[in-house]
């Protein structure tokens, strides 16, 4: 006995089947969903170049030009509708059948063509015309799928057009008489239109996506540019600074050594040089994987955390061990400030601290910080050098740096000479309120 097999695998679809199913699937989603959608027409940008040669008073009045030209061609449909007929009540009647569907495309485009084509045979009857098409639904007709297929996609156009023309060639002898002619004149008038529309459209199109290709080019080109430049200063700020900090710390490290019965100051003060050279290479190293991201020596240095004002008390303590005395004063309620403006304050502070052991030796200093309501105040004042060592002279890159980072969160910042010789610099950095918790 022999067994029968029945596949249950499924058949494969031809391409034609394919074909026809995609287009009638687009053809109900154009013509057939949410026919009554309201969709009111856009004003157009005024940023074009036919627009800029327009007085800049009436630029604002360009933006219902095609609202205009809609009205205009509905009442040319209500002039040519209205003359097919010798009766008053019955050419107003025709001409209102006309030009109601082009002024429906304002605002319901696709219910504006169905009412259109219904309207035609209608019309057909009223002036007393060869069936199915009119003049003045022939006009209104072209003009309704010309505003359509503007509005939407050349698909729905194709489709239109078909639609219209197997109404033309079937609905005469429906109504009565078979009137070829008028079908033929009405597809090939509305269909050098329609082909007419879509090129404007496909056109319109591919100069947009042209420019956003462009766009995103340009972009794209300036991203890499800017990759290129960051990977360059990384680069050479691990080949130069990087370099040169590991030899200070070295020879710190090694300097005792050198030296038969070393005094402790003098050991503490090489401990001291070191742990700093080590301190300046960890923030060098974080700094360049935030510039270099994509390295892959540093691959945790963006998460690194970033000092804040809570670390100042380890600042403090770095800079009196370079033989700097400073005292620090905190005012106000100390609460949590965006990171932002934590590491600003810190990176402030300590410039300005750096800034007095370089060019005020001897000096002493003080801080202050205030947590005031609006935000975060900061006064760095330090008196004149009274230490033997001579200042250092400097570029000016410190004061510029400080006021950059001002800047950036929108505060202000002042550097000058105070009224004893020292130097004082004041900070205010606004801080949005935080949220209340709802109870």
């Amino acid at each position: 006995m022999t067994e029968t097999t029945t596949s249950t695998a499924p058949r494969e679809r031809s391409p034609e089947f394919s074909f026809v199913q995609s287009a009638l699937r687009g053809l109900r989603a154009d013509l057939f969903q949410d026919v009554r959608a309201y969709r009111p027409l856009p004003r157009i940008s005024t940023d074009g170049p036919v627009a800029q040669l327009f007085p800049e008073r009436m630029r604002g009045e360009l933006e219902i030009l095609p609202h205009i030209v809609i009205v205009c061609l509905a009442l040319i449909s209500l002039a040519v509708g209205a003359t097919g007929s010798a009766d008053d009540v019955t050419s107003l009647v025709a001409g209102l059948l006309a030009a109601a569907p082009v002024a429906l495309t304002l605002v319901r485009p696709v219910l504006a063509w169905w009412l259109s084509l219904a309207a035609a045979p209608v019309l057909a009857v009223v002036s007393d015309s060869s069936y199915p098409w009119a003049g003045g639904s022939i006009l209104a007709h072209t003009a309704v799928m010309a505003i359509v297929a503007a509005r939407t996609r050349p698909r729905t156009a194709a489709w239109m057009w078909v639609i219209s023309g197997m109404y033309g060639v079937f609905a005469g002898e429906l109504f009565g008489g078979w009137y070829l002619s008028d079908a033929v004149l009405m597809a090939l008038f509305s269909g050098i239109v329609l082909a007419l529309v879509v090129l404007i459209q496909v056109n319109r199109t591919t100069k947009r996506q042209v420019v956003a290709e462009r766009t995103v080019t340009a972009v794209e080109r300036d991203k890499r540019t800017l990759l290129e430049e960051r990977t360059t200063i990384a680069r050479e700020l691990h080949d130069v600074v990087a370099h040169h900090m590991s030899v200070v710390a070295i020879q710190a490290e090694a300097a005792p050594y050198r030296v038969e019965n070393p005094p402790p100051e003098l050991e503490q003060a090489f401990v001291t040089i070191r742990e700093n050279a080590v301190a300046a290479l960890t923030e060098l190293r974080r700094v360049l994987g935030v510039v270099r991201v994509d390295s892959a020596a540093y691959p945790t240095a963006p998460d690194a955390p970033q000092p804040t004002l809570a670390d100042l008390d380890r600042l403090l303590e770095n800079v009196r061990e370079a033989g700097l005395t400073v005292t620090r004063t905190v005012t106000g309620a100390v609460r949590d400030l965006p990171p932002g403006v934590e590491l600003s304050a810190y990176r402030i502070v300590q410039e300005a601290l750096s800034n007095t052991l370089r060019h005020a030796p001897g000096a002493e200093a003080t801080v202050e910080v205030s947590y005031v309501l609006g935000g975060l105040g900061l006064r760095v004042v330090n008196g004149p050098a009274t230490g033997l060592r001579k200042a250092s002279p400097g570029a000016g890159h410190g004061i510029t740096g400080m006021r950059e980072r001002v800047s950036m969160l929108s505060g202000e910042m002042t550097a000058g000479e105070s009224a004893d010789g020292g130097y004082e610099i004041t900070v205010f950095v606004p801080v949005a309120a935080a949220p209340e918790a709802d109870a």
